[in-house]
């Protein structure tokens, strides 16, 4: 699969560096310049780090990449984190830098589009963008980890989301612990505990 991570500024830049590190060759990485400094911010990771775990990478100015063209094959992109700036963008069909017109192009080629978005709470122009997104294409996915695998730390959290990316890619892995229901006791006694 040749899958392209896009990286912009929202806080969680983390769940872009563990994708990176997790899906299968042929990764491209598309940083934001705001994203890079929330990298060193929350990660201590900096752009030749960032950079050195992916196949590819281009600059998010570089609007003369191949990316940046139709008729260029890749068979997904995941903004993650996605920005609420950068999803507003893409809603409204602004490509103003690489990030936004690859995603262009992904939903005009009716190829995978994953927008891991990071904000709360959300207002209601964010709310119809993103119904807009999700009626052309686009899998929205907000970044949000589950407790039922027991986290012990952070990076279980993480791993969940970044686990929940990958089913919707279709990659097998071994990231988190699926549900699979369990007794669960309480006053009234055992019962079975749903989703």
């Amino acid at each position: 699969m040749d899958t392209v991570v896009g990286i912009t500024a929202a806080s969680g830049v983390v769940y872009g560096v563990r994708l990176l590190q997790v899906l299968p060759r042929r990764r491209t990485v598309i940083c934001s310049d705001e994203g890079l400094q929330l990298l060193q911010l929350e990660a201590g990771i900096d752009e030749a780090h960032l950079n050195a775990i992916a196949d590819h990478h281009y600059d998010n100015d570089d609007l003369f990449s191949p990316l940046a063209s139709g008729s260029v094959p890749f068979d997904a992109f995941v903004i993650a984190p996605c920005s609420m700036s950068t999803m507003s963008k893409i809603a409204c069909g602004i490509a103003d830098n690489l990030i936004t017109r690859v995603a262009s192009v992904a939903l005009k080629e009716r190829r995978r589009l994953i927008l891991l978005i990071r904000e709360t709470p959300l207002s209601s122009i964010h709310l119809a963008n993103l119904e807009r997104l999700a009626l052309a294409g686009a899998t929205i996915m907000p970044a949000c980890p589950a407790f039922y695998p027991e986290p012990k730390k952070v990076s279980d959290m993480v791993d969940f989301v970044v686990g929940r990316v990958l089913d919707q890619l279709d990659i097998k892995h071994d990231l988190y612990k699926r549900w699979s229901g369990r007794k669960v006791t309480g006053s009234r006694g055992p019962r079975r505990m749903h989703r």
